[in-house]
Parts: C-alpha cells; sequence; structure tokens
C-alpha cells in the first residue's frame, strides 16, 4: 500500500511531466562543472515528523528532484550521489533519520544513467590514464540494469540494522520524459 509520501510523489510527478520539455539533454552536464559543498549535496530542510523523507537520487546535472518529486523548500533532505546509491548515502541517511528525525526512503535511480555504462575495471582505467591515484580495490559501484539496481538498493536499505524506518521505495525517473515509476 502507498504511503501519502508516494502518493504525493506520484501526484506532483504527473503535473511536472505534463510540462517536461527537457528530454533532449544529453548524459554530460553542459557547463562541465561540479558544485562541490556538502550543503548543496545534502540539502538539509526541516519539517516535523513524519513527513520528513529523505529522496536519495542521482547527482545527474538533467534531474531537477525538488520540481520533478514535487518537493518544496522545507520539505525533505536531498541526498545525491553518482547513480542514486544506498551505500554511498548511508551517512547522510543515518544523519537525517537519527538526528534530524525523518523515517521514510524514497531511491530514485533513472534512464540514461552513466553508471549503466562502464565497469569497475573501465573506470580503474579511465581514472589511471588521466593521472589519478585511487585504490586498486575502490568499488565505484556501476550497474548492468537499472531495475535490478534499484531493487537490490532498496533490499540493502531495509536490511540495514542502522536504520529507524523501515519504509523504503524504489522508483526510476525517465529522463527523457521527466516521469517517474514505482519499481518496488
Amino acid at each position: 500500500m502507498a504511503t501519502q509520501i508516494q502518493k504525493d510523489l506520484v501526484k506532483s510527478n504527473e503535473q511536472y511531466a505534463s510540462k517536461f520539455t527537457e528530454g533532449h539533454l544529453a548524459l554530460p552536464p553542459a557547463k562541465k562543472y561540479l558544485v562541490g559543498s556538502p550543503h548543496l549535496q545534502l540539502v538539509l530542510h526541516f519539517l516535523p515528523p513524519p513527513l520528513l523523507t529523505p529522496p536519495v537520487t542521482c547527482m545527474d546535472a538533467r534531474i531537477d528532484p525538488k520540481s520533478a518529486f514535487g518537493i518544496s523548500l522545507g520539505d525533505a533532505h536531498i541526498i545525491r550521489n553518482a547513480g542514486g546509491n544506498a551505500k554511498d548515502a548511508l551517512r547522510s541517511i543515518l544523519i537525517s533519520q537519527h538526528l534530524l528525525g525523518t523515517r521514510e526512503i524514497v531511491l530514485v535511480k533513472h534512464t540514461g544513467c552513466g553508471m549503466l555504462t562502464f565497469t569497475n575495471e573501465a573506470a580503474h582505467e579511465a581514472v589511471g590514464k588521466q593521472g589519478g591515484k585511487i585504490e586498486k580495490d575502490l568499488d565505484f559501484q556501476p550497474f548492468p540494469e537499472l531495475e535490478e539496481a534499484v531493487r537490490a538498493d532498496v533490499g540493502w536499505l531495509k536490511g540495514n540494522e542502522g536504520l529507524i524506518g523501515k519504509e523504503v521505495s524504489g522508483w526510476v525517473y525517465e529522463v527523457e520524459t521527466g516521469k517517474v515509476r514505482q519499481v518496488v
């Protein structure tokens, strides 16, 4: 059964997608820069529980989670990283839940994600060719199949004993249409 947060997400997304015109944008950011402030990567906003929910989504420049999911200033924490990866987001989720009162998690991956386009070996090779030095066992956590990656991350989150709220849903955002669909 869908929670009120999930119902609101769907309703807001339907309105957003009906006016969406940016499906033509390319995967790499047009201006080729990354905003590195932790205060911009984890947007901290406050509402009394249980309305708080931290969406975890990809850092892809084609996604505007506030608009696409109907999140107003003050509604939610938004956690972004490469691939909308649950393991990378865990530290922020724990802070959000244990220190700031959130309970429900909305995990969103998207079509056309860069994480679908390479392997760990290819990522290590690319970093090495450009002079980067990284640990040999660094897992870039790419994934070959989008919906399976959503299911795997939701399962991993639900099985994590550090989380307070186990209400976790998994979604796919379509960069071509602006629509969102629930996977789990």
